[in-house]
């Protein structure tokens, strides 16, 4: 019997025991990782019923729009799931700097063979 969370064509994320999904956020004009960050399912609905990315703040405990306070916010293009749905890639176009340190991703730093971290951007 085929797991229909794996090969149909509902949307039925997997969410941990927390109730989060890992959201992982490209920029959909270049392709650029942007940032990761955890949905639960208010987030999800919120994004995909505004265009406005939405996640779980894990660390405030509360549900936030990105750029809820700086304005940079994520203006959502396509949402792709993953195979088994335990993970979302999120498309989206943002309004500045995605990372709260101002920078244009989140991941801008590099870490060398020796563990060394090297500014990138």
């Amino acid at each position: 019997m085929a797991d229909l969370r794996e090969t149909g064509l509902a949307l039925d994320p997997k969410y941990d025991a927390n109730g989060l999904v890992t959201a992982v956020v490209t920029d959909a004009a270049s392709g650029a990782l942007l940032m990761v960050a955890h949905m639960n399912a208010e987030a999800l609905a919120l994004t995909l019923a505004s265009g406005d990315v939405h996640f779980w703040s894990r660390s405030r405990a509360r549900l936030w729009k990105k750029g809820e306070t700086s304005g940079h916010v994520l203006n959502l293009v396509e949402m792709r799931v993953d195979c088994d749905q335990d993970a979302l890639w999120v498309i989206a176009t943002p309004a500045g700097p995605t990372c709260h340190t101002g920078a244009p991703s989140c991941f801008y730093r590099r870490v060398s063979a020796d563990g060394a971290l090297e500014r990138i951007a």
